[in-house]
């Protein structure tokens, strides 16, 4: 175990005491955010990230441990362990290395060589590859036996072949070999199968497509290999010239000679060994070299597909909350109507209804004085509108309601309404809004995600918010987990007020579940608002070890204790009481007195339990207690006019919502109900490497129109305004040090400056385009 400990600990840079005892507190059923806010001197301060990737690395080397134990104790029972292959196990530092030391051992169904074995031609295939002067043919002639089924010379010879074949290709080293060299030289050759172009339209850009193996994005990879699992593409690892003329021989069988050192120097047996070894890797090895390949390429690209996800579904979730105002949620419709729901300042729904504006109804007057008079009624400051069909009617509908009564000073916002019917249609909802519509509860969901995006998206499935790469290729065990994770980070990095969250919000608290936060509930409806942390252990099941693990990330706003309303604690007010004390001051005087607490030394209130870290934390958080670290609140303002793509021309500047950050750029929502790219190479004036370095979801950017594809539904947009459509991508100079999403003066969006030019940018975006749409899927 300590083995395990020292590697994850070379791995991060950090101590192996480090490693140790997170560890133990994480084997204890401390939650990574608990670990994280609570426990700095026990980790030495390791961050929520660091945390996160040792669990998983700890998860994943257990795991290899488990195998390992089970791999020894295998071969030992066959009596086949030697001392050189225990060490050889032991040392196996992937699954890969392991499985391949186990293959020779490994149980499996007979085989052709197993077959020869046992009909005693392993002597003959043993004497022709140590002495390469024997004539096959003659040797041969020794081992024919009828009633064995070796008939001739020829049955005799073959089944030494598959001895040899079965030998050399169950070889460790050589299997690792192999694999270093394909993945190093090898190219993937993509092709689409005949006949299926018309079918496959959406996988063009991989009809004829190559590329070094190592070096597949993670996006393309995904295409690849979706377009082969619906049986449109086809692929091949390739090296050279060699796999274009099958009559070669392929690089790797020269490794595999070499291994084995089987060389044609004119013996009478060279020849035969040598189409043992061309055998070899034809039948047995090249095949299986592809699927290791692959799903190495699989595997990395998972991994930073889920990456991509987990960390637009931060970004998401920390979205700014517009707070606790009356809020107009409108679900919008054309035959079926525009949902309505009103909902006020806590996110109780104070009314709802729908309105028939659009065609065929045509009420247009009547929906705008229907929406006036809901909003006169309950003060509404804020209009949410869903992003769906009829959004930008729908908004032109809002704003000359805000133009015929100005004086009811509205601001509206499109929201997102991705995962709205999710919710709307779970069972979740029918138990807070039984008495309401499956399609009212979707216009609530759309209002409520605008007063606090976290508190509402908590109860749709992450996989269901929709700002994924290629999310359902992925492993999906391995996308719920790390979702999950993000969620539980950013629930407890922004902590949960006790009085008001509802049960799929304090489930992710750290330590609760769903039965605890059920029980929170009702204890809440049982007997009132919580005044106290402390009441917290009168719920039921909710014992002293979850209140450890929760109480800090709880908050009451008007509690006994002012602490209370802190992310200090309750393990900690000692330490504020002491500073107090020490002060000749009340808790409550110290709490928002910046000056007072900036002026006081951590040094001066460590205690055996809380050193240094803890104090710092403890002191930063009196000054500003139950601060919330999300961004304030803004919002994109769409161009008038601007709500198709037909209505799109090269060089409109325009502002937009970033949707969704890939590896390849990112999406912007710029109002016409189909998304935006920008590629990476139009994200700045300056190199990008990683498009999240300059913008993340929930950004409000200004964009350029650079090009237009109606039929394919697709827009190139660059951030570089000084960019012009029609020439050629990078051509602006680098080096302009412009800050992310602050472009160089020019048009604005509503000057909706047009310029010559179709296409601008489209060599370096087509591709990129055509990759970008399928991985929203």
């Amino acid at each position: 175990m300590n083995s395990i400990f020292r590697r994850i600990a070379d791995e991060l840079g950090i101590r192996e005491q480090q490693v140790n005892a997170t560890v133990a507190l994480l084997d204890e059923g401390s939650t990574v955010p608990f670990i994280a806010r609570y426990r700095k001197e026990v980790t030495g301060s390791l961050d929520d990230s660091q945390l996160r990737t040792l669990e998983e690395r700890l998860r994943y080397l257990r795991e290899l441990e488990d195998r390992r134990t089970t791999i020894l104790n295998t071969i030992a029972e066959q009596g086949k362990l030697t001392d050189e292959l225990q060490q050889s196990i032991q040392q196996a530092d992937t699954k890969n290395r392991l499985e391949d030391l186990y293959l020779p051992y490994k149980p499996k169904r007979r085989t052709k060589g197993q077959i020869a074995r046992e009909a005693g031609l392993e002597p003959l295939a043993d004497a022709l590859y140590e002495d390469p002067d024997l004539v096959p043919e003659a040797t041969a002639e020794g081992y024919v036996d009828a009633e064995a089924g070796i008939a001739d010379t020829k049955a005799a010879l073959d089944g030494a072949r598959y001895i040899l074949m079965e030998r050399f290709a169950e070889d460790a080293e050589l299997l690792g070999e192999l694999r270093d060299f394909i993945w190093q030289q090898g190219q993937l050759k993509v092709t689409v199968i005949e006949g299926k172009e018309n079918e496959g339209a959406k996988f063009r850009d991989y009809f004829d497509h190559t590329e070094p193996l190592k070096k597949v994005p993670s996006h393309r990879a995904l295409a690849i290999l979706r377009g082969r699992n619906e049986g449109i593409l086809s692929y091949a690892l390739v090296v050279g010239d060699a796999d274009s003329d099958r009559r070669q021989p392929h690089p790797a069988e020269q490794r595999i000679a070499a291994r084995f050192n089987i060389r044609d120097n004119g013996r009478a047996a060279d020849k035969w060994l040598s189409e043992v070894v061309r055998w070899t890797w034809r039948v047995k090895l090249s095949t299986q070299i592809e699927t290791d390949l692959m799903a190495q390429v699989r595997e990395a690209a998972e991994a930073e597909a889920i990456n991509v996800f987990a960390a637009n579904l931060k970004d998401l979730l920390l979205l700014a909350p517009a707070g606790p105002r009356p809020t107009l949620g409108l679900d919008p419709g054309l035959r079926t109507g525009v949902k309505v729901a009103v909902i006020d300042g806590t996110g109780q729904v104070a009314g709802h209804g729908a309105i028939y504006p659009h065609a065929p109804r045509n009420q247009w007057d009547s929906s705008i004085e229907q929406l006036a008079a809901w909003c006169r009624e309950h003060r509404i400051e804020l209009v949410a509108i869903g992003n769906g069909t009829a959004s930008r009617e729908t908004e032109k509908l809002v704003a000359d309601l805000c133009k015929r009564y100005p004086e009811l000073k509205l601001a509206r916002i499109v929201v997102s309404e991705s995962g709205a019917s999710i919710y709307s249609a779970s069972e979740y909802a029918s138990r807070e809004l039984p008495d309401l519509d499956v399609t009212i509860r979707g216009a609530v969901s759309i209002a409520r995600r605008l007063q606090d995006p976290l508190a509402e998206l908590v109860k749709i499935e992450p996989k269901s918010i929709g700002v994924g790469q290629y999310q359902h290729d992925v492993s999906q065990v391995q996308l719920s987990r790390s979702l999950d994770a993000v969620v539980e980070d950013c629930v407890n990095g922004v902590g949960v007020d006790l009085n008001t969250a509802s049960a799929p919000l304090l489930s992710r608290v750290s330590g609760l579940n769903q039965t605890i936060a059920r029980n929170i509930i009702e204890y809440r409806n049982q007997n009132g608002m919580f005044s106290s942390r402390k009441q917290l252990l009168s719920v039921a099941r909710l014992g002293k070890r979850t209140f450890e693990q929760s109480a800090g990330f709880l908050r009451i706003a008007s509690g006994e204790n002012a602490l209370d309303r802190s992310s200090v604690h309750p393990e900690a007010y000692g330490i504020v009481e002491a500073i107090a004390v020490k002060n000749n001051r009340r808790v409550d005087d110290i709490i928002g007195d910046a000056a007072f607490l900036r002026g006081l030394n951590p040094k001066d209130y460590v205690t055996d339990q809380f050193g240094v870290p803890t104090i710092r934390d403890i002191l930063s958080e009196l000054e500003k207690p139950g601060r919330d670290p999300r961004p304030e609140f803004r919002f994109a303002s769409f161009e008038e006019g601007i709500e198709t793509l037909n209505d799109l021309e090269p060089g409109m500047v325009l502002e937009g919502s970033v949707t969704n950050v890939t590896n390849f750029g990112a999406f912007v929502d710029i109002g016409v109900h189909q998304d935006g790219l920008v590629h990476i190479s139009a994200l700045s004036n300056t190199f990008v490497k990683d498009p999240r370095e300059v913008v993340k979801a929930g950004d409000i950017v200004k964009v350029k129109v650079m090009s237009v594809d109606v039929p394919r539904k697709r827009i190139g947009l660059s951030m570089r305004m000084d960019d012009q459509p029609g020439e050629k991508a990078g051509s602006s100079q680098p080096g302009s040090g412009q800050a992310p999403g602050k472009a160089k003066a020019g048009p604005t969006p509503r000057a909706r400056k047009k310029e010559t030019g179709q296409g601008a940018m489209a060599g370096a975006l087509a591709q990129a385009l055509a990759s970008a749409q399928k991985g929203k899927r």
